[in-house]
């Protein structure tokens, strides 16, 4: 027994339990990290990840910078605000690790994703594809008397809408890029 005589193991719906219940959840936060564009460092970048568990919705990488050999990874995860600062830290400990930006916190940004949606159909369900596709502004890049392929950018959520919508109307296969993001603002 501790001092406020409450039992150990009592359980969250407890009256006697002084946890902050907000202190558990889970946050999306949206990473940016300049890196040096050499072999094996997306490999020490995910590995930090793996090793200790923490999981990773999306991962974009490119090159940004040809002279000066710069990488940008865009990594998207969820974790307690206290794992998202390991996270941060962790990152910023690896030697070829130039900068790492919290996008969620540090203010406004601008999340894209880029979607290919092959939907197989006739009739009244393939006329319905093509207006969700026009209302989506998604562009019909291969069209066959099957199926069509449609092309798709915008925000995350924008592109589980529009899977959710083609799925009744026979969406085959798609294929998702990952969440490119950048800050708002001048700066």
């Amino acid at each position: 027994m501790n001092a406020l005589k409450i039992k150990k193991g009592s359980s969250r719906k407890s009256a006697y339990d002084l946890r902050d219940p907000h202190k558990d959840v889970e946050e999306k936060h949206t990473l940016a990290v300049l890196v040096d564009n050499e072999a094996g460092v997306l490999a020490r970048v995910i590995g930090l990840f793996s090793g200790r568990g923490y999981n990773i919705d999306s991962l974009t990488v490119a090159e940004v910078d040809h002279l000066g050999h710069t990488s940008r990874i865009t990594i998207v995860t969820r974790g307690t605000p206290e794992i998202i600062e390991q996270i941060k830290a962790q990152l910023g400990r690896i030697v070829t690790v130039r900068e790492v930006h919290d996008l969620t916190v540090e203010g406004p940004s601008v999340e894209r994703e880029l979607a290919l949606f092959k939907v197989s159909g006739t009739g009244e369900k393939r006329v319905e594809a093509l207006r969700l596709a026009d209302i989506f502004r998604a562009n019909a890049v291969d069209s066959t008397l099957e199926s069509f392929v449609f092309e798709l950018t915008g925000a995350p959520d924008k592109i589980d809408a529009f899977a959710d919508l083609m799925r009744p109307l026979g969406l085959v296969e798609m294929v998702r890029t990952g969440v490119a993001a950048l800050s708002r603002g001048a700066e």
